[in-house]
């Protein structure tokens, strides 16, 4: 479970389907939730009732971590609409230990230290709506949550 707060960059509402209404429940509670696949057992983001690797539609819901990597990102400078008061901001895929990579935000950070590789943790930004949005943070060593 992860805290479910305010946003600090924009926090559009998702489209919310049948598909996808017990995931956008969930944020709102601070569950991250994927899908397992029962017949090949992959995990599976982003949430659908078919599975991606072998076509199965024995899937099921399943709580993930809500830990992982950094795999990649991009610091964003110029930015348009409501994301222009915003910038500098992290754009990223993160590789999450279930496996499957997550579009996401890294929020909570200085921008120009973020690294590949980097552990991050989820956190829920409220969007008003009924939902939240997964994004990330860095992982704080035992160190650093002792200074601060």
């Amino acid at each position: 479970m992860s805290e479910v707060r305010s946003p600090v960059l924009p926090a559009p509402a998702p489209v919310v389907n049948p598909d996808t209404a017990e995931f956008w429940k969930a944020t709102t509670e601070g569950t991250f939730l994927g899908r397992r696949c029962d017949g090949c057992g992959s995990a599976i983001w982003y949430p659908r009732p078919i599975c991606p690797f072998c076509h199965s539609t024995n899937t099921r819901w399943e709580e993930f971590s809500g830990r992982g990597a950094v795999y990649s990102y991009s610091v964003v400078h110029r930015a348009g609409g409501e994301w222009k008061g915003v910038t500098p901001y992290v754009l990223a895929y993160v590789e999450l230990e279930e496996g499957p990579r997550v579009m996401t935000n890294i929020v909570d950070c200085d921008v120009e230290k973020v690294a590949i590789g980097d552990a991050v943790e989820v956190v829920f930004e409220d969007t008003g709506n009924g939902s939240a949005l997964p994004r990330f943070r860095p992982v704080q060593s035992a160190n650093e949550k002792g200074q601060s």
